[in-house]
């Protein structure tokens, strides 16, 4: 294990930076990106009204947040897998399901907020953390085991 973390190391330190960009995305979402849904998920948000928000904004900072996260996991398949088609089926998935999570929140604060706001946070929590990023390595991993 050691020689090849010593024959690996650039792919190692890589694979540490880009999880580091990760945790310093999740440590610092307060200052970069307009989220005024994250204070409000950690109250009793079940019995407070929604919070105030400016739906364009809030868009484009939550669609960004969720480009982020995809392209640095995008990179961390890369470096685990490295191979190509994994590659392009992860950004034809990320595009797809960045797309559908996007306007399905957007529905669901719109039309039914205040009454599925459990559909609004798990939504939410979709687009904001690197979920499907922890769903792919194990099922690529598994993929290319039976192969």
């Amino acid at each position: 294990m050691l020689k090849y973390l010593l024959k690996n190391k650039t792919k190692v330190i890589s694979i540490v930076v880009l999880l580091s960009l990760l945790v310093a995305i999740r440590a610092f979402e307060n200052i970069i990106f307009y989220d005024p849904f994250l204070a409000y998920f950690k109250l009793n948000y079940y019995h407070l009204p929604l919070p105030n928000n400016n739906i364009i904004k809030l868009f484009f900072s939550m669609g960004f947040r969720y480009y982020l996260n995809s392209i640095i996991s995008i990179g961390l398949l890369k470096l685990f897998f490295d191979d190509n088609n994994i590659i392009k089926f992860s950004f034809f998935l990320y595009s797809i399901f960045g797309i559908i999570l996007m306007v399905a929140f957007f529905f669901v604060l719109i039309k039914f907020g205040e009454t599925n706001k459990m559909n609004l946070f798990y939504i939410r929590r979709f687009i904001i953390q690197p979920i499907l990023l922890i769903l792919f390595i194990p099922a690529f991993y598994y993929q290319k085991k039976i192969k």
